[in-house]
């Protein structure tokens, strides 16, 4: 029976998206479940997959084309690869051969690359590469896109060029021309945006990191075993941030045509860098949460986002949002605002460096800290008196159990 495959109903105000990664082409066995199609949004990817054993009848929608929700780019026959595996013991001749032997070595090359993500198999794809002789050099072996370009460098012009990847000679030396993803195109369109329509500020101060590097060294390990999950730095600037968002609310506004609407929440968006680009899940009602469940909730979403799975839904709202580019050994930055929101936090590297504490030369883990924000909505006094409260916050952590 054939059953039409269609795109998923997409996230509200998403009006169309784009064909990703076809995973299996017309005709190969597939299996219940396996996937099929990734479909790329602005900012998560969807999966299809199978509705039963069979096989893709054709393809109606290539990769790179422009589809709209519940649309139908392609056919699916149920049970011709249960009936394929069936009639394997009875077949005998030549004719019936190639589809028992083409299954095995499919699930082969399957469980040699359990863990492609979409944006590796849609590169993996686009530049016609074979993942199974690719060297992954990501955790568990895993193929990055650093691996894929690596590979493709080491691959002929001619060999590795698609309708996607234009490979051109200028003076001499070669460029290659590779359309933006919509999440790219998203992202460069969104800071545009941000950039134009919002008198961005930025103020910088720096936490002397000690005091929480000295409580989490206490007690990592009773946090781990109670809780299940590590005690990370996050979690302490969420719960700081809440704080001072708290005492200043204008941080935590944002503006409405000619309206400022003060929020009484806090969804709290912390950004996760990913091989498609950056994301950031919200962390929604921060102020109820304890440690552990902020801990919880950011590893659980960084690893949907990493893997393109997020849903469309942990990426919308956020009332305020925190970045950390210490993890790639940022020492300082001026981090955009992400729209509608008036402020974004920017965390950074944390260096041993000479301070003065009590009139002595002392060394101290030290981290600058940024704090980007709309000066339509914030006066410069507030954002300096905000990133001080953090810094207070941080310094004598005892302030954030007390909230004073």
């Amino acid at each position: 029976m054939a059953i039409d495959i269609k795109v998923p109903v997409l996230p509200e105000s998403v009006t169309d998206a784009t064909v990703a990664t076809w995973h299996k082409q017309p005709g190969e066995q597939v299996m219940r479940d396996e996937p099929l199609v990734d479909i790329e949004t602005d900012k998560v990817v969807l999966e299809v997959v199978a509705p039963a054993d069979g096989a893709i009848e054709k393809i109606s929608a290539d990769t790179g084309a422009t589809v709209t929700a519940e649309q139908v780019i392609g056919s699916f026959i149920e049970g011709a690869a249960s009936q394929s595996a069936a009639d394997k013991p009875a077949a005998s001749t030549a004719a019936s051969e190639p589809l028992p032997q083409a299954a095995p070595q499919k699930q082969s090359e399957s469980q040699d690359n359990p863990t492609l993500s979409p944006a590796v198999r849609r590169a993996v794809a686009e530049q016609a590469l074979d993942p199974t002789k690719i060297q992954g050099t990501g955790k568990d072996h895993r193929i990055t896109m650093q691996d894929v370009a690596s590979a493709s460098s080491e691959v002929s012009p001619s060999s590795s060029t698609t309708n996607s990847v234009a490979t051109e000679a200028v003076g001499g030396r070669e460029e290659k021309r590779v359309p933006m993803t919509r999440l790219r195109a998203k992202i460069a369109e969104r800071l545009l945006s941000a950039q134009h329509n919002a008198a961005i500020l930025t103020t910088f101060n720096e936490i002397d990191m000690a005091p929480v590097m000295s409580l989490r060294s206490k007690y990592k390990d009773e946090f781990q075993q109670k809780y299940g999950v590590k005690l990370g730095f996050m979690s302490f600037f969420v719960n700081a941030a809440v704080a001072a968002l708290k005492k200043f609310p204008a941080v935590n506004a944002s503006i409405d045509g000619n309206d400022l609407v003060y929020h009484g929440f806090y969804d709290v968006g912390i950004a996760v860098s990913t091989e498609r680009g950056l994301v950031v899940p919200i962390v929604r009602d921060a102020d109820s949460m304890s440690m552990a469940d902020i801990e919880r909730k950011i590893i659980e979403y960084s690893s949907a986002a990493r893997s393109g799975k997020i849903a469309m839904e942990d990426l919308t709202g956020g009332t305020f949002t925190i970045t950390n580019g210490g993890v790639f050994g940022s020492l300082m930055a001026t981090p955009i605002i992400n729209p509608p929101q008036s402020a974004i936090l920017g965390m950074h590297k944390i260096m041993e460096r000479p301070v003065v504490v009590d009139k002595q030369v002392v060394i101290r883990p030290m981290m600058y800290v940024a704090l980007s924000y709309d000066h339509r909505i914030i006066d410069g006094a507030e954002s300096v008196q905000f990133l001080v409260t953090i810094k207070e916050m941080l310094e004598d952590p005892a302030r954030l159990l007390m909230s004073i």
